[in-house]
């Protein structure tokens, strides 16, 4: 099996809807060019190749944050262009040592790290053999293994990850998101996309008792998409790439990351697993939907270039019907 191992493209960055609140506007650098990528990988990788030229390089994509370059047929080169998402990648190497010995999955290792610019960061990490989740499916197996997984991030040590530099992000209202969500639902039902009565499951009264918790803080992937998630043939969880928007923060939004990728009825048995409660799962699942519903609209109104099908993908996922709708009054365990 060939090994994968996303990297965004540019217009990918709208589905998660974090970066921006990370500072992604920044200006940023030109993409560098084939000569000065092939300049570092020589550099990092002297050789490796035939009569010293280093391995095959391929670009890999272009734009957002980060271009990526395949180099041979075990690693991939990331460079960032522009200063915020440079503190973000030297970061991400720090989180992803602090998380791999808990999360019970594979985890990129850098190889090589380091400036390829005045203050843009580089990293050559290794690439985790398997397939995107976008394209493979999860098996009841592979469950087992994102339980793990949010059971691992729970364990991390929150002091440990402030002292890494993990930011904190407050909690999103649940009451203002359902608010978008249903003028939005009106745009799609206008395009026979959606049936907005859909989303009166969640009432105003419903939106309130499932606000987050803000002493359940832990630390959160926070991009748990389908891209980010290595799957092996068999639907095992291999590995989890794209740590750059780690924050510590509500639980909820890697179970509605999940739901978006896997499905709602997945999503809730690797919570559920991993020792979540009724709240943070439900809230996790009405925080998908109403995502979903909401980056839907914007993509068919303009405001939006990330590709149809993936946005589409995600709306139905998130809206599989799981038993735990059904619960109206919740137990005060998390």
């Amino acid at each position: 099996m060939a090994p994968q191992h996303h990297v965004p493209r540019d217009g990918d960055r709208r589905l998660s809807g974090h970066r921006e609140q990370h500072g992604a506007t920044t200006p940023r650098a030109p993409a560098p060019t084939a000569d000065t990528v092939g300049r570092l990988v020589r550099s990092l990788t002297a050789g490796d190749g035939p009569a010293g030229a280093g391995p095959e390089v391929r670009p890999v994509t272009e734009g957002g944050e980060q271009c990526a370059w395949w180099v041979g047929g075990r690693h991939v080169l990331r460079l960032t262009r522009d200063h915020g998402a440079a503190t973000r990648a030297r970061r991400e190497l720090r989180v992803r040592d602090l998380v791999r010995p808990l999360v019970g999955v594979a985890v990129p290792q850098s190889v090589a790290h380091g400036d390829w610019a005045v203050g843009l960061a580089y990293t050559l990490d290794t690439r985790l053999p398997g397939r995107s989740g976008a394209t493979q499916a999860v098996s009841a197996v592979g469950e087992a293994d994102l339980a793990a997984l949010l059971t691992g991030l729970r364990e991390v040590p929150v002091r440990q990850a402030e002292s890494l530099g993990v930011p904190h992000a407050e909690p999103r209202s649940l009451e203002e998101l359902r608010a978008a969500a249903e003028r939005a639902a009106g745009q799609l039902a206008a395009e026979d996309e959606f049936d907005p009565a859909n989303l009166a499951q969640l009432t105003a009264d419903a939106a309130v008792q499932l606000a987050a918790r803000t002493a359940a803080a832990v630390l959160v992937h926070h991009d748990l998409r389908g891209e980010h998630l290595v799957v092996s043939a068999d639907g095992r969880v291999r590995g989890v790439v794209d740590w750059a928007d780690a924050v510590l923060g509500d639980p909820a939004e890697d179970i509605a990351g999940l739901a978006l990728s896997v499905g709602a009825p997945a999503a809730v048995r690797a919570a559920t697993l991993a020792g979540y409660g009724a709240r943070p799962c439900l809230r996790g699942l009405w925080l998908s939907r109403c995502d979903a519903v909401i980056r839907l609209a914007d993509r068919l109104a303009g405001r939006d270039d990330s590709p149809l099908p993936p946005l589409r993908g995600q709306l139905r996922r998130a809206w599989e019907s799981i038993l735990l709708e059904r619960v109206t009054e919740l137990p005060g365990d998390d």
